[in-house]
């Protein structure tokens, strides 16, 4: 496969998995109300919920204004930026596409939330329990707005579960806790490919 189709290739793959995510996001963001839930089956819903977008919901603010935020998104621009490059001179070498794809789908699950950050403070109206967003308000400024979930899966309950196995359950005791979104899945899923698939290559 040459240089050129690879490239379209992956091109293709970040866009299509850009509009999944972002169409998902929208549609739940403008149709559902801030912690409403709609069974898919009784292990998995969706909840809209929504959050700043840092590692365990960390803020570092002053008067007010989150820095942490700001510097996840900075990172994730970089990390972007850097993952691409890499990717580029992968093409060039010609690598395995498996590896490529394992790549892609992190520079796309990064893209994703680094959107939501990005534009949906200034895209939108603030979402509440009692009031759908809408296009065109704004409820904070450029890469300080919030980001979408909406994945659920509480698979059974376990009131008094472990301390240490808290990371896994939900405030009621329902294990998966974690509400996610599609560009966490991609990140997620292809750190995991890596890892079992492509071990050989990172040696």
């Amino acid at each position: 496969m040459n240089q050129k189709r690879t490239s379209i290739i992956v091109a293709v793959i970040i866009i299509v998995l850009l509009i999944a995510d972002q169409a998902l996001k929208i549609w739940v963001k403008t149709n559902m109300l801030y912690g409403e839930q709609i069974e898919i089956f009784s292990w998995f819903k969706l909840l809209f919920i929504e959050n700043n977008g840092a590692a365990f919901g960390m803020q570092i603010s002053s008067d007010g204004f989150d820095w942490g935020k700001l510097s996840l998104s900075i990172f994730r621009l970089l990390m972007i930026g850097g993952l691409g490059y890499y990717i580029h001179t992968l093409i060039r070498r010609k690598v395995p596409m498996g590896l490529l794809i394992g790549l892609t789908l992190i520079i796309a699950g990064a893209l994703g939330n680094l959107l939501d950050s990005a534009f949906y403070g200034v895209m939108f109206s603030e979402s509440t329990p009692t009031q759908l967003a809408q296009f065109g308000g704004e409820y904070a400024p450029f890469m300080m707005g919030k980001v979408v979930d909406m994945f659920y899966f509480p698979l059974f309950q376990w009131e008094n579960h472990p301390q240490w196995l808290s990371f896994l359950f939900d405030s009621r005791g329902y294990f998966f806790g974690p509400i996610f979104n599609l560009a966490d899945a991609y990140i997620s899923v292809a750190v995991v490919y890596l890892l079992v698939f492509q071990y050989k290559f990172f040696k």
